[in-house]
């Protein structure tokens, strides 16, 4: 009766281990395609921080930039030789523009020093247009 029970049970155990062969089998691909949805799921939070780490960057230099726009503006308003009227200020990444029409060279220069005064400030870029008063009435 061992024997004939054992005849029983071997077949039977192999021909398990034969059906579960190719559920084994699939346990490859699929940590595979586990582990390769992991790794993307971690590229797209990396991403997803280094987009949020840009738009604070670039908020943070727009923010900079104003403030040193209303600086350089302030200093032309206080400074009677310069005045505001007439010249537009732009920062961008520190480096100022100025721009518009000033009645005299040294008015053009003062305003151009004014600007590079201002903390913060990495460089003017002077695009002043002298012109005669008798030109601008």
């Amino acid at each position: 009766m061992k024997i004939t029970s054992l005849k029983t049970i071997v077949p039977a155990v192999l021909f398990g281990m034969a059906l579960s062969v190719p559920s084994f089998a699939q346990d490859a691909p699929a940590s595979t395609d586990m582990h390769q949805a992991g790794q993307e799921m971690k590229q797209a939070g990396s991403d997803t921080a280094a987009a949020a780490k840009e738009t604070f960057h670039g908020t943070e230099r727009a923010t900079k930039d104003t403030a040193i726009t209303a600086k350089v503006k302030t200093a032309f308003m206080r400074d009677r030789n310069v005045g505001a009227s007439g010249i537009h200020v732009d920062t961008v990444a520190g480096y100022v523009t100025l721009k518009g029409n000033v009645n005299s060279p040294e008015r053009a220069q003062q305003a151009a020093q004014l600007a590079q005064q201002i903390e913060g400030v990495k460089g003017v870029n002077n695009q002043l247009v002298v012109v005669s008063s008798s030109a601008s009435n």
